[in-house]
């Protein structure tokens, strides 16, 4: 029997090829019209000091002058570029034009899994069957999941969670009855279910990420969003509209399991604005109104410290969130900065839903994101006066587990869902991470 499964994990075993924004994905074409961009051709987004000034821009800058797309007060838009120059040169012409501010690249995306980790379906045989693995794997006991339910007494109800991704096998047993409508922003319709086919490019990754949060918080709504197409791909624009779609539809958290390279100013104003209702700049969204949305997003899985966004913001409604591994050490596939990594959740090996109702295993920083989501969906459940999302972020953040490893020169807040919903400032370190003296590679020393 032994035998059979190893030969069974050997066929299904392959390597999810998955790269980062400007590691690839994008075809030498495309590429080449974006002027050695990862961004959408002939697009470029910016704001004007003087709205009326827009028609004399556009000429200038051989734009079409009905824009692609507006949100936001002062307003952005979206244009489109006629004149073949890429939007990389039309950027840098326009940074020297004191009518605009903020002019960016329509930029990609992608989900934050990189080239060399294992997606192997079927490895939830080895822990004791799919629905019984994914029930009962270690996450759930790492972070006191089953003692957060009894002893904080929610299990996530009244709470939705957006899931910003490839979508979702709408169909999936772990699914049942904790979905609410979702929308798809690659095909602009009502069906966010993924598309694709298992093993191939990023399909699954959406279910996946979804499966966990219903793992965390089986009693909260899941909301389900495709923004990144079948092979992970998505942009900049798009994300915008889906997280004012998910605020207009009565998201409470934003799952972000996508990065990109480089700051980017729209989702910036826009996770600012989801918090308090304004940037520091005075830039508001009236798309969203009084609605508010405390943001989860995964760091990344460079095994190092370089800045994946929107993450790497460091904002307050946000959470950035590292890998750790069932050890209590940081996962040494994680992207990891103190500075703007602010907690640590489970991302090694994690049991969760594939599409065509099966369970697999996925490591990754995209695994820990959802259980932050879930986390604070039971912390939401339980205390419905946490209003503004940072409030809510902060109760997670500050009640993770403070652990020491590294001869105590590494710190490593991983959270905790019993802590969390008990508002419990003092946990205990875990016996298991106490005296960890094991160094992970790659890590930042305190």
């Amino acid at each position: 029997m032994n035998k059979q499964i190893g030969n069974f994990r050997l066929r299904a075993s392959f390597i999810f090829i998955f790269a980062l924004v400007c590691l690839g994905f994008f075809g030498r074409e495309t590429f080449a019209q974006s002027g050695g961009c990862d961004c959408v051709p002939n697009e470029v987004i910016f704001e004007l000091v003087d709205s009326s000034n827009l028609p004399a821009v556009a000429a200038q800058y051989a734009l079409n002058p009905a824009p692609l797309g507006q949100v936001g007060t002062p307003v952005t838009y979206r244009m489109q570029i006629t004149n073949g120059q890429t939007p990389l040169q039309t950027v840098a012409a326009m940074r020297a034009d004191a009518r605009i501010t903020k002019p960016e690249v329509n930029r990609k995306l992608s989900a934050v899994e990189r080239q060399g980790l294992d997606w192997t379906l079927g490895q939830s045989w080895a822990i004791g069957g799919s629905a019984k693995g994914f029930n009962r794997q270690w996450v759930s006991y790492k972070i006191r999941l089953n003692e957060a339910f009894v002893q904080g007494k929610t299990r996530g109800a009244g709470v939705t969670v957006a899931v910003l991704d490839t979508g979702i096998d709408l169909t999936h047993p772990a699914f049942a009855g904790k979905l609410v409508a979702g929308y798809d922003f690659v095909n602009n319709d009502n069906n966010p279910n993924e598309e694709g086919v298992l093993r191939q490019g990023a399909y699954g990754h959406g279910t996946h990420v979804a499966g966990i949060i219903a793992l965390t918080a089986p009693d909260a709504k899941i909301m389900p969003i495709r923004v990144l197409d079948a092979h992970g791909e998505g942009e900049l624009w798009r994300v915008t509209q889906a997280v004012i779609w998910a605020a207009q539809n009565g998201a409470d958290v934003v799952n972000i399991s996508f990065g990109y390279p480089q700051k980017v100013n729209l989702i910036k104003d826009l996770i600012d604005c989801a918090d308090t209702g304004a940037t520091p700049t005075g830039k508001t969204f009236p798309e969203i109104g009084l609605n508010r949305l405390a943001i989860v997003a995964a760091a990344g899985n460079g095994g190092n410290s370089s800045p994946i966004y929107p993450a790497a913001e460091d904002l307050n409604g946000m959470l950035a969130v590292g890998a750790s591994t069932r050890y209590d050490l940081l996962a040494k596939f994680s992207t990891y900065d103190r500075a703007w990594v602010e907690v640590t959740a489970p991302g090694e090996n994690i049991v969760s839903a594939l599409p065509g109702g099966r369970y697999g295993v996925w490591s990754g920083t995209s695994m820990s994101a959802p259980i932050v989501s879930g986390i604070a969906a039971l912390v939401k459940s339980k205390y419905p006066n946490l209003t503004v999302p940072h409030d809510l972020l902060d109760q997670v953040k500050e009640t993770s587990v403070d652990i020491r490893f590294n001869n105590g020169n590494v710190r490593l807040r991983r959270v905790d869902a019993l802590c969390a919903v008990t508002n419990n400032l003092a946990c205990p370190i875990p016996p298991t991470a106490a005296n960890q003296t094991a160094s992970p590679e790659k890590i930042q020393p305190k």
